[in-house]
């Protein structure tokens, strides 16, 4: 029984490895509000965030002193009229990371009144990216001494490798 236990973790392990080479992206940016200055009043964040480019899947972090500051996500109208009502999330942990799930323009402010002093941010989250396109093969290109992976061909096979072997072990 060990040994079956240790050859499960072994196929899972050639599995996570052969797909961290296989080259697929997997990283998200994490934005770090207000870069090395955090979350502080008296930041210009709109200056920031326009020099920002924010995907989905991305983070967004804030960084400052949990006793003095808080994050609410608001709407427009909250992020206008510096109000937390109707917010849609609120962090006060002091280093908060919120995942950018959807395309669409997200509003932060400090609830705790230092809004009217700046801290607040407005952010364009935008879609993935498409992939690369693929190369069309050259008629005149000669053919590389390495071969070509391909993938979905490469992933449908190792899992069904792996599939056969986990359930013959």
């Amino acid at each position: 029984m060990k040994g079956e236990g240790m050859m499960r973790w072994v196929l899972v392990l050639v599995l996570v490895l052969t797909l961290s080479l296989c080259g697929v992206p997997v990283s998200a940016t994490d934005h770090i509000v207000g870069a090395n200055r955090g979350w502080n009043p008296g930041i210009n964040y709109t200056l920031w965030s326009n020099n920002q480019t924010f995907f989905v899947g991305d983070l967004i972090s804030f960084r400052y002193q949990k006793t003095q500051y808080n994050v609410f996500e608001v709407n427009q109208t909250g992020y206008d009229n510096c109000t937390t009502q109707g917010a849609i999330g609120n962090w006060s942990s002091g280093k908060d990371f919120i995942t950018l799930k959807k395309a669409q323009r997200y509003y932060f402010i400090c609830g705790n009144g230092q809004c009217f002093n700046g801290m607040k941010v407005s952010i364009l989250v935008h879609p993935l990216p498409p992939p690369p396109p693929a190369h069309p093969p050259h008629a005149s290109a000669h053919k590389s001494a390495a071969p070509r992976l391909h993938l979905p061909a490469l992933l449908s096979s190792l899992s069904s490798f792996v599939w056969l072997a986990w359930n013959h072990i």
